[in-house]
């Protein structure tokens, strides 16, 4: 057999799927998930009696957290996107590049 063949190996499509958390989750997923929920019960425990609205509003960010992680085509795509666009803007823009013709542009050391 010959080399070329010998590492040409399939990969299932659902591999990925396998390395989520219940199949759906990334640990950042349930992060958001999870403090969703806890503000929300914390505000509960906070407020005695509260009326429809004000339940309504305490239950938002419970709300709001279920529906950002909700399992949707493409939602971790868009998360990724939405997290290069934050590490664009808030890390450092300075990129340093080192590729096929670094040597011939380097002149720092010559």
């Amino acid at each position: 057999m010959d080399e070329g063949r010998r590492n040409a190996y399939l990969i299932p499509a659902n591999t990925k799927k396998s390395q989520l958390i219940l199949g759906f989750f990334t640990p950042t997923d349930l992060f958001i998930f999870i403090v969703g929920c806890v503000w929300s019960f914390a505000m509960l425990l906070l407020i005695s009696h509260p009326s429809l609205v004000v339940l309504i509003i305490i239950m938002l960010p419970a709300l709001v957290a279920a529906f950002l992680v909700m399992p949707v085509p493409h939602y971790h795509n868009v998360l990724q996107l939405i997290t290069n666009i934050f590490n664009f803007y808030t890390n450092r823009r300075q990129y340093y590049w080192k590729g096929w013709n670094y040597e011939r542009f380097n002149t720092n050391g010559k």
